[in-house]
């Protein structure tokens, strides 16, 4: 015992990091889905690869196929379940063994409930109850039977008279009990195979036993040598887990930082990147400013110098339609049509009432000066620097939770220097030696009993055979040397010796049948109540159902494993559930449920996860006052932008001369149309005067009007006028507004940043501190995982019971029984040989007399004339006359004195 309880010691420290581990990891997965529904779930903790427990290679294979053997074993269970068809009667066991738990004494057995059990008993074995009764009426009746038979035969009576009468259909009966007596003897011939195949499938198996002795002992040798290392596997695997803490630690400003940067940023970064937005509307207007003040200067000067030059040319035309050649009625019609246009040759769009813009213009230079991006720049680099800041204020916490987790692994790995591990095992190995070497030192011993038991059954096959010896020769002396033309009387002495034979294995029969009987029926009793009782409940598992039933053994111990291992019988532990554990190859951790031993939570709190750690997590301060979006200066330049005065031009006016044409009319179409109606003259002067009128106009397009077009649609940045001056009335609408709003989400995110973060910081340190417990739950998660399925894994204590099993039920019992079943079978049909042969015998045996008839006159009356061996005749009333009378006369064999 001292053994098993190192080795439960040696495991029992894993229960330390495993507990409860299936709960944990669930909840802590029910926390992510929680979180999931605030506004940011808690970053999942990175899986750590632990690697892989050095496993043992166990070399046993609890296995058995025995072979063509095996349809025997599949007959004698056949039989068994004729004789014994009824289920494994667990129930009535118990109720056996708890009512005579201070042992069976007769006086009790008076009891009513003692009564009722022993009747339920003796209807469950009603079948070997039976079976047994005939086989001891068997051995009893068949020695009185052999003395009466033999007795009776030395009387001349029982077909003991060496006279053998004469019938027509005697060929049919000889021929009919020598085909019985063949048929008889083979099946004798093959119960005897089976039982010799049975005899020797033990002696083979006994050899194959040592092989599963050998191998179990090598595995429990593997399991001892393996486990150490193991468990310092496990051990050393929570520096794994330590390692990565430590590594999420060291990036603390990042992790933890970072999570709370991206949580605020959600406040802070819109409305800087408004505030950025609205420099950049800065630097637009005030190339719109200039765009429009260029575009202005070019248009009010293009302005003045063609209305100049409009006039100009329209007096001069006007000068030129007064000529008298206008008056003639052929030309004065389109002479009139011309000077009817004349009104059309002036200005459209009269830009020099527009009002200046370059006040504004300056005041937005004024503004510029103040690099507004640079400053918003500033504001996101200053919360951009949250990660730094998180890092440089928990420097202290690190440093301090670094030696709590070194501390931590030095008392994990004292724990599990504890326990004088190596050391026990060792001991236990010594014991596998020394207990292997005792075994094997029976060998010698059991293969003498082996080949004494071999012998035995040997010698009792060689009864039958015996018997069967005389049967064949019998048949084949009495066949060979039978002479249908011979009288009984002088019948050869092949065929003689034939029957003589017959009668001998008639004799051994009776000798040797009912103890054969007698060690078959003490066989079947025996081997046939284990087979039902033993092996088969240990087939599927029934005897476990027996063994494990609450408060059997003691009234008082509900559960006798625990309370043998643990002096704890309340453990919910069986035999049957750690043999299935063992049987799925579990670790012996989770097979004997030694986590039941000791208090998991309290060595978790104290050691992987204690109430320390925790509160140095839960005083993480992170104080973000010093982050600073927008400083003064960029205040004060988004005012001074709002009252620029860009909202006070009026920029519908703009607009509205800008949509207008810059001459009334299109000068190219009117310079065209007037040379058309120039060609309509009578060539002279005034056509051609009228045509370089047409060709001046063309020249005023050209010179002024192309520029003035130009300067409103192309500007710098390839923008119209028109652009630039809607792009100026959408910057200065509600400008005040928008400047406002923009501080007011400015000054709203910095007292979140500067009074507000602290849930922020609180709710992500909350994360940051799971995801570090994490890396801890999924080490104890390991290792539970590992101890219950590859640390110490027990598959060799399944393997021994299976291993017995084979051993004890396929080697042996199920040999056995084939043994006694085909033994048991020849003595059954040892009876009908007797019958048989003494038949036969009566056909190749020589007679001292034989029937001999004649005809005794005409009277009808007809006597059996009997002749003895001497030839003497004597005449006797026989009832079978009339069957004697159709056989031909027998003759006597001749007479000699010296008979």
């Amino acid at each position: 015992m001292l053994w098993t309880r190192w080795l439960v010691l040696l495991l029992c420290w894993g229960a330390t990091a495993g507990e409860q581990q299936a709960d944990e990891r669930e909840g802590f997965r029910a926390e992510i889905r929680a979180d999931s529904r605030r506004q940011r779930s808690p970053p999942p903790v990175e899986p750590l690869d632990f690697g892989f427990v050095p496993s043992a290679v166990y070399d046993t294979h609890a296995y058995y196929e025995p072979g063509a053997v095996g349809i025997l074993f599949h007959m004698v269970h056949a039989f068994l379940y004729v004789v014994q068809p009824n289920p494994f009667p667990k129930d009535l066991i118990v109720r056996v063994i708890q009512q005579n738990m201070g042992g069976i004494k007769i006086e009790e057995w008076r009891k009513p409930e003692n009564v009722v059990l022993l009747l339920q008993w003796i209807h469950y074995e009603a079948g070997f109850l039976v079976c047994g009764t005939v086989g001891v009426v068997f051995v009893i009746l068949v020695p009185i039977i052999g003395i009466l038979f033999c007795v009776c035969r030395c009387c001349e009576n029982c077909g003991g008279e060496m006279h053998q009468r004469q019938r027509k259909n005697a060929d049919c009966q000889r021929g009919f009990y020598t085909a019985s007596l063949v048929a008889t003897t083979i099946f004798i011939i093959l119960g005897v195979l089976i039982s010799y195949a049975a005899n020797h499938n033990i002696s083979a198996q006994i050899k194959s036993t040592r092989r599963f002795i050998n191998t179990n002992m090598r595995d429990l040798k593997t399991f001892a040598n393996n486990t150490p290392a193991q468990i310092d596997y496990l051990t050393a695997q929570y520096t794994t887990a330590k390692n990565k803490v430590l590594s999420d630690l060291d990036n603390i400003g990042p992790l933890l930082g970072g999570r709370i940067h991206s949580q605020l940023e959600k406040e802070v970064v819109p409305s800087l990147d408004t505030a950025l937005r609205m420099a950049g509307a800065m630097r637009e207007t005030k190339e719109a400013l200039e765009n429009v003040s260029s575009s202005l200067e070019v248009l009010q000067e293009g302005t003045g110098k063609l209305q100049t030059s409009l006039s100009v040319e329209r007096a001069s035309l006007s000068n030129t339609l007064s000529d008298p050649a206008c008056t003639n009625g052929a030309v004065s019609h389109t002479c009139n049509t011309i000077r009817s246009t004349l009104s059309q040759l002036g200005i459209n769009a009269d830009f020099s009432r527009l009002p200046d813009v370059s006040h504004s213009l300056g005041n937005v230079d004024t503004i510029l000066k103040t690099d507004l991006s640079n400053i918003v720049q500033k504001g996101y680099s200053s919360f951009n620097d949250t990660p730094r800041l998180v890092k440089d204020q928990t420097k202290n916490i690190v440093s301090g939770v670094k030696g709590m987790l070194d501390k931590i692994g030095a008392e994990i790995t004292g724990f599990s220097k504890m326990f004088p591990v190596e050391a026990s095992l060792a001991n236990f190995t010594i014991f596998l030696t020394e207990g292997q070497k005792n075994i094997e030192s029976f060998y010698p011993q059991i293969d003498q009993m082996d080949f004494y038991r071999w012998i035995g059954c040997v010698a009792a096959l060689c009864m039958v055979v015996l018997i069967l010896a005389f049967n064949i020769l019998g048949l084949l002396c009495g066949s060979c040397g039978y002479d249908k033309q011979a009288t009984p009387t002088t019948r050869g002495c092949l065929s003689n010796t034939g029957g003589n034979l017959l009668m001998a294995g008639v004799g051994f029969t009776f000798i040797f049948v009912w103890l054969l009987m007698a060690i078959v029926t003490a066989l079947f009793v025996v081997g046939g109540n284990v087979e039902k009782m033993m092996c088969e409940p240990l087939a599927n598992r029934q005897l476990f159902k027996i063994i494990d039933t609450p408060y059997l053994v003691h009234p008082a111990k509900k559960n006798f494993l625990p309370g043998m291992l643990f002096q704890n019988p309340n453990i919910d532990l069986t035999l049957g559930s750690m043999y299935r554990e063992c049987y799925e190859n579990n670790g012996l951790y989770h097979a004997l449920q030694l986590e039941t031993m000791f208090n998991i939570n309290s060595f978790l709190n104290r050691t992987v996860y204690n109430k320390d750690l925790a509160k140095v997590f839960e005083s993480v301060q992170v104080d973000l006052q010093d982050i600073t979006l927008l400083e003064q200066a960029g205040r004060d330049n988004l005012i001074n932008f709002a009252n620029s005065g860009i909202g006070q031009i009026d920029y519908a006016a703009f607009l509205a001369e800008v949509n207008k044409g810059v001459t009334l009319v299109d000068l190219l179409s009117f310079s065209t149309d007037l040379e058309a109606q120039a060609d309509q003259l009578p060539r002279g002067a005034l056509e051609n005067a009228l045509k370089g009128h047409a060709s001046s106009i063309r020249q005023i397009h050209r010179d002024q009007v192309v520029p003035m077009e130009q300067a409103m649609k192309y500007v710098r940045a390839r923008s119209t006028l028109s652009q630039s001056i809607k792009q100026l009335q959408r910057t200065s609408s509600d400008l005040p507004v928008k400047v406002t709003n923009i501080l007011s989400a400015i000054d709203a995110a910095e007292y979140l940043i500067t009074h507000n973060a602290s849930h922020v910081v609180k709710q992500e340190t909350k994360n940051y501190v799971q995801s570090l417990v994490g890396y801890f739950k999924q080490y104890t998660a390991w290792v539970k995982n590992s101890l219950t399925a590859e640390v110490a894994q027990c598959k060799p204590i399944s393997n021994i019971v299976d291993s017995m099993e084979i051993v004890a039920c396929s080697f042996i019992v199920d040999s056995v029984n084939t043994f006694w079943f085909g033994l048991g079978g020849c003595c059954v049909l040892l009876i009908p040989s007797i019958i048989f042969s003494t038949k036969l015998a009566k056909y190749y045996r020589r007679m001292d007399t034989e029937d001999v008839f004649e005809d005794m006159g005409n009277t009808g009356n007809h006597g059996e004339q009997v002749c003895d061996i001497h030839g003497n005749l004597a005449v006797v009333s026989s009832p079978y006359s009339d069957t004697l009378t159709r056989f031909p006369r027998a003759s006597a064999p001749p007479s000699y004195s010296d008979w």
